[in-house]
């Protein structure tokens, strides 16, 4: 059984217009749905849940002909297999501690479900595109797995950011990558929405940009390099006979954007603070980026709204799994 809640006030407002709530407040629809939903689970029905968002169900209800104001209308909103992934299962929480949850699933199941749209977009749904989008999927898993293992033990943000090569729609995707003990943990929606994201990215020949956040909480003291020519960098002269050229510790890499965000970066002396590691997506395959080119990833972050990580340490990124090439073409699969 599907069931569509209202989680955020603002969708409840939006759907009070059309009579579904009577003359209930937001928290008493709330209490009255979980003692229904746990009516419903004690009674051993599997019980699905989704968000139910104003502007959504309104697109939907146009898109199929239902009208909003019917109980038929929520119902096949509740059951539509439009968004992508497994459903969500009600297993008797309470929903102050759900919701927060079932949002961030529902926010992933929606990132999934237009990463998939593009992805058979560029691939197609005959045999062959299932064919080439099989090789994706297993090529981005590996990549997946290269940049939890070179991320090593604690916490970590993986972003991505990608679009086709003709100002396609700009897809964007986040996941924390948790190591411990040399175990990476079980991978979430949100690990599925990435994975889904880049193989989109990857099958159109796009461009973009991936950036792997360290653990905050794995800043240690600064320590002597034992780097080689392939650890140097574009970003600037180092602070001294003991200052890691990878790092950049000394500050912004040269030629880096004057303003707040330049005067934010890492100064020397000092502890080492969160490296961040990226690579960069063109023409549908993934590169190592420079130090230079991270921190200047990481301005245009800023500049799109993200925060910038105070005391940030850019890295150049390590090689990862190349693709194997199975056709001809401008992206990578022809």
């Amino acid at each position: 059984m599907a069931v569509a809640l209202a989680a955020e006030a603002a969708d409840f407002a939006g759907l009070a217009k059309y009579g579904m709530f009577g003359a209930l407040g937001h928290q008493e629809y709330l209490r009255r749905a979980e003692q229904q939903l746990r009516v419903l689970q004690g009674q051993g029905l599997e019980v699905h849940l989704r968000v139910l968002e104003a502007g959504d169900f309104e697109d939907y209800c146009a898109a199929v002909g239902l009208d909003p104001r019917t109980a038929a209308a929520r119902v096949a909103y509740a059951g539509d297999p439009e968004l992508a992934g497994e459903p969500f299962v009600y297993a008797g929480e309470r929903l102050a501690e759900l919701l927060p949850v079932l949002l961030d699933d529902h926010r992933a199941r929606v990132r999934m479900s237009v990463a998939c749209a593009a992805l058979l977009d560029a691939l197609g749904d005959d045999l062959a595109g299932q064919a080439r989008m099989a090789a994706v999927m297993q090529y981005v898993t590996s990549v997946y797995l290269a940049l939890a293992e070179g991320a090593g033990e604690g916490c970590h943000l993986l972003t991505l950011r990608c679009h086709g090569p003709e100002d396609g729609e700009e897809l964007t995707s986040a996941v924390d990558v948790c190591v411990e003990g040399g175990r990476l943990h079980p991978a979430g929606r949100d690990t599925e929405a990435f994975c889904v994201t880049l193989a989109a990215g990857v099958a159109s020949g796009g461009a973009g940009a991936l950036l792997l956040h360290g653990d905050p909480s794995s800043a240690r003291p600064s320590e002597a390099p034992s780097a080689g020519p392939s650890a140097r960098s574009s970003a600037g002269p180092s602070a001294g006979p003991s200052a890691d050229p990878e790092a950049s510790a000394a500050g912004p890499p040269e030629g880096a954007p004057p303003g707040p965000v330049a005067d934010r970066a890492p100064a020397a002396p000092g502890p080492l603070g969160p490296l961040v590691r990226g690579w960069a997506l063109a023409d549908g395959r993934l590169r190592p980026m420079t130090a230079h080119e991270v921190f200047d990833e990481l301005a245009d972050d800023a500049e799109r709204g993200l925060p910038f990580p105070p005391g940030v340490v850019p890295r150049p990124g390590f090689p990862l799994p190349g693709f194997r090439e199975t056709g001809e073409g401008g992206g990578p699969l022809g």
